[in-house]
């Protein structure tokens, strides 16, 4: 029996408001919120005998402002749930609750992504995608399928942890799938610009294999991209956590300048600077960049100047800079226009993978914060290359300031820090000239702009998260425009 959308009268929002405070992916711990309503998509087909019902359920989440009123703020995550007759000790940590369900009788409900049964179902259904009937339509449901790859359907599941926004499952050593928490009408940009970077052959991204979506349930407004398949990076290496690795290297033997540490980082810097490139060249081919006018470049420069206004209420520190800063807001309100194309947008060491076969770019979805719209636009190159070359000075501080005696006016204390200006600006330089070698002036003024914009936003985050760490933006905020 397959299960069809049905009503959510039956479902406790208690139970699921409950739930969603025990993730770490939802975006609303800490806020008072409350579940609005719950929605009933359509069952995962793949279902085979002696496997759970899977049933993907949107849960709509209403904010409300310190006072308790409503704010207006809506957001909506999938909940995707495999339903047991019985109790399933083997998945005690996802359980959810128990309930009467319409179809199919009481049923133990429990978080799906940890169920290897139930993740079979999504990859027998991806697979059956490819075929030449596709997936018969059950209802709102549908799998896409991208030609030129096989799925071993008998691979098992693994639920990655650790993730803050959305939830991955590798299936063997073959695929991996992103199932997004956090949904919204429309195309999500990850599967748009993977998918787009699969067509034209790059070298620099997971091949993507398929997505899933979904007709709306109100049925007026876009689909919704609930997931995508991808290829499985196994032998992949954070680029953070190598960036990390050489500057431990570095600082473990202080008396060492950078260049002859045996944990030199700036050859992989040089190399990541051509992958970037790349991924920006094969998007312009696809997506033509847009030549905006005078106009443009004021708009992004009061933007600026609001977030520095904003972030200066937060962070009285940020006072001694200010002048200078608006100074180079101020040079990018006189360019004469900007030219803009579909970018990363969130771009940092944390989002590159090395692999055997060269550096791999992952998380199109652009800022998390932003509404999908805004992630959807287009915007200057330049603030990709900005998140990178404050990630290369994020990596050496953040090392710093977990030595012994970091704080310390120690002669070892103060050739740490050396080495570690050293690595940083060895290996922003390295990126920099590999991405583009000499900038003209105009682009300087905008990359220039863009660091401190982000360093900015750096100051507000360490404030309120890590107080200890916020030298850091505000020391690099020091050298911008000096």
């Amino acid at each position: 029996m397959s299960v069809t959308a049905a009503s959510a009268d039956h479902l406790d929002r208690e139970v699921f408001a409950d739930y969603l405070s025990r993730t770490r992916w939802f975006g609303g711990k800490g806020r008072t919120f409350h579940v609005s309503d719950i929605r009933v998509l359509e069952e995962v087909p793949g279902r085979v005998e002696d496997s759970p019902h899977v049933l993907i359920h949107l849960v709509e989440v209403a904010y409300a402002e310190p006072g308790n009123g409503p704010s207006g703020e809506v957001e909506l995550y999938q909940v995707p749930l495999a339903f047991y007759e019985h109790p399933q000790g083997r998945l005690d940590h996802a359980f959810i609750g128990w309930w009467e369900d319409p179809a199919l009788g009481w049923v133990h409900a429990y978080d799906a992504l940890h169920d290897r049964e139930a993740m079979a179902c999504w990859l027998r259904s991806f697979e059956a995608a490819a075929g030449p009937a596709g997936v018969p339509a059950d209802g709102r449901l549908t799998f896409h399928r991208l030609p030129g790859h096989q799925l071993d359907t008998t691979a098992h599941s693994t639920l990655f942890s650790g993730e803050q926004s959305n939830s991955s499952v590798a299936f063997g050593e073959d695929a991996l799938m992103k199932v997004f928490r956090k949904v919204t009408p429309g195309v999500n940009p990850d599967i748009e610009i993977h998918r787009t970077l699969t067509e034209v052959g790059s070298d620099h991204v997971a091949a993507l294999y398929g997505w899933l979506e979904a007709e709306s349930p109100a049925g007026d407004q876009p689909v919704m991209q609930l997931a995508m398949l991808q290829q499985f990076l196994r032998t992949a290496t954070d680029g953070w956590d190598l960036a990390l690795a050489s500057v431990r290297s570095l600082l473990g033997s202080p008396e060492l300048h950078a260049t002859d540490s045996g944990g030199d980082f700036a050859g992989e810097s040089a190399r990541l600077g051509e992958a970037v490139a790349d991924v920006h060249r094969q998007l312009a081919e696809r997506f033509p960049p847009e030549a905006r006018g005078p106009e443009a470049a004021a708009a992004l420069a009061a933007a600026m100047n609001e977030r520095l206004d904003r972030a200066l209420a937060a962070v009285p520190d940020l006072a001694p800079h200010v002048e200078r800063l608006r100074s180079v807001f101020a040079r990018v309100a006189a360019l004469g226009g900007l030219e803009v194309q579909r970018i990363h947008g969130d771009l940092h060491l944390g989002q590159t993978l090395r692999t055997a076969k060269g550096w791999k770019i992952v998380d199109f979805e652009g800022e998390p914060a932003k509404p999908l719209a805004e992630r959807m636009l287009p915007d200057s190159r330049w603030r990709d290359v900005a998140g990178m070359l404050r990630s290369f000075d994020y990596a050496p501080r953040s090392v710093e300031h977990s030595q012994p005696g970091a704080d310390s006016d120690s002669e070892l204390a103060e050739l740490r820090r050396m080495r570690a200006d050293e690595w940083a600006h060895r290996n922003r330089n390295h990126f920099l000239v590999a991405y583009g070698g000499d900038l003209t002036v105009e682009q300087r003024v905008l990359l220039d702009a863009y660091v401190a914009d982000k360093a900015v936003y750096e100051t507000v985050y360490e404030a309120r998260n890590r107080p200890g760490w916020l030298t850091i933006p505000l020391e690099a905020l020091a050298q911008i425009g000096a």
